[in-house]
């Protein structure tokens, strides 16, 4: 669909034709190139004293909404340990914006405390996020993937002019993930919505290197189809290996045969978007 607008991406029956579409810009920007990350969740109210067995992550991420502060640090500093290295986030500017007290004083103490970085910023919930960005990047912690929480048929086109237009005003974000984090009951999505979504954001956020599938939000078999029609990144592989299904079963296996069967390049990456 060489020419092809934004608006017939979406109005267009023919998925394949969406689809070209989609995979022919992700070709010319990152070739065959497939990355990966492998997430290790700590909820903030639970932090552990030491890992399970069988754990290999390029990102330790706390998750859930903190209440405090001082729990959000202690949180943090009982994981950079266990981490040894790993980057340590936190997985959500709502979730840091929900801790009492000022965004700054926030970021600072939990940039003192070893946390990297925030892992998402969920572009339909802030008013301002430009403002929260530069608050998160001036204490010195990394916030490089913009997501979507929830997303109504009227937005989709709207929520990537937001993303292309975040990028040309703040930058330095590596990824978009184009598809709701958040599923409506009322009006679920489908596969197809899915598909076009994700190939639409490819073509119309041409200035993010990497549009981003949520592995364990979306499943295995759509995050694969999404690589063939724009994406080249997947979030959220499990780091933890049960040890039940053998080597050839693992987390790690499944998601490099899943790249390799669509004719792509698996390449492990960490949380700051380093090849790993």
């Amino acid at each position: 669909m060489e020419g092809v607008t934004p608006q017939q991406l979406l109005e267009t029956p023919d998925l394949i034709a969406v689809g070209v579409a989609g995979d022919d810009v992700r070709r010319r920007m990152r070739g065959t190139k497939t990355t990966f990350l492998r997430v290790f969740e700590v909820h903030v109210d639970a932090p552990l004293s030491a890992l399970p067995p069988r754990v290999s992550a390029g990102e330790f991420r706390i998750v859930g909404r903190p209440t405090t502060l001082e729990a959000t640090v202690a949180a943090v500093q009982a994981t950079v340990p266990l981490a040894a290295g790993v980057p340590v986030t936190l997985s959500s500017v709502s979730d840091l914006q929900s801790i009492p007290g000022g965004l700054t004083e926030a970021c600072e103490a939990l940039r003192a405390a070893g946390l990297t970085g925030v892992a998402q910023l969920p572009i339909d919930l802030l008013p301002n996020a430009e403002g929260a960005i530069r608050a998160i990047r001036d204490a010195g912690l990394t916030l490089l993937t913009m997501v979507v929480e929830t997303l109504e048929d009227a937005e989709r086109m709207a929520i990537c002019e937001r993303a292309r237009a975040l990028q040309e005003t703040v930058g330095g974000f590596k990824a978009f993930a184009p598809l709701p984090r958040r599923i409506s009951l009322a009006q679920p999505t489908t596969g197809y919505d899915d598909i076009k979504q994700v190939a639409l954001a490819r073509v119309m956020v041409s200035n993010v290197p990497s549009i981003q599938v949520d592995w364990a939000l979306y499943g295995p078999k759509l995050a694969q189809v999404a690589l063939t029609v724009g994406a080249d990144d997947v979030d959220n592989v499990a780091a933890v290996d049960p040890g039940i299904l053998g080597t050839r079963r693992s987390p790690l296996e499944e998601i490099r045969g899943n790249i390799r069967a669509a004719f792509l390049e698996p390449v492990e990456r960490d949380a700051m978007f380093e090849e790993l």
